[in-house]
């Protein structure tokens, strides 16, 4: 296996991470400034990067790619999972390294999308079941 196509696939997880951390700034990050007490801190960020509106009003859009994007890295890591990694000893290492280090941001991407989906999609109808009445 070529170091290119190993790289382009840590590339492509990568960019799959980044998706899944824009489902965390859509969506747990307004849950946890106004959670803990910091809805002027919310009011500022909307204020100086307007764009977080519209994630969160379309955040099904933005799950839809994150998730797209993950479903294609899984599919990436496991295709070059059963592609060999070269003879030479350094770069047989560094393939290895390279694979260990997808993964883990993968495993990271796959974290925060569904921490993400649950501040989306749950928590917003539990508290609305579970929700303190005046």
């Amino acid at each position: 296996m070529s170091n290119l196509q190993l790289k382009r696939g840590a590339q492509f997880t990568g960019v799959s991470a980044l998706a899944s951390s824009a489902t965390l700034v859509c969506c747990v990050l307004p849950v946890v400034l106004v959670s803990a007490g910091a809805g002027a801190t919310l009011a500022s960020l909307v204020t100086r990067f307007p764009q977080l509106i519209w994630l969160s009003q379309n955040k099904a859009w933005v799950f839809g790619a994150a998730g797209l994007l993950l479903l294609l890295s899984a599919l990436v890591l496991r295709w070059q999972r059963g592609l060999p990694c070269p003879v030479d000893p350094i770069a047989g290492r560094q393939c290895q390294k390279l694979r260990q280090l997808s993964v883990a941001l993968f495993s990271f991407a796959v974290l925060a999308y569904s921490v993400g989906a649950l501040f989306a999609f749950v928590v917003p109808y539990v508290s609305l079941y579970f929700g303190t009445h005046a």
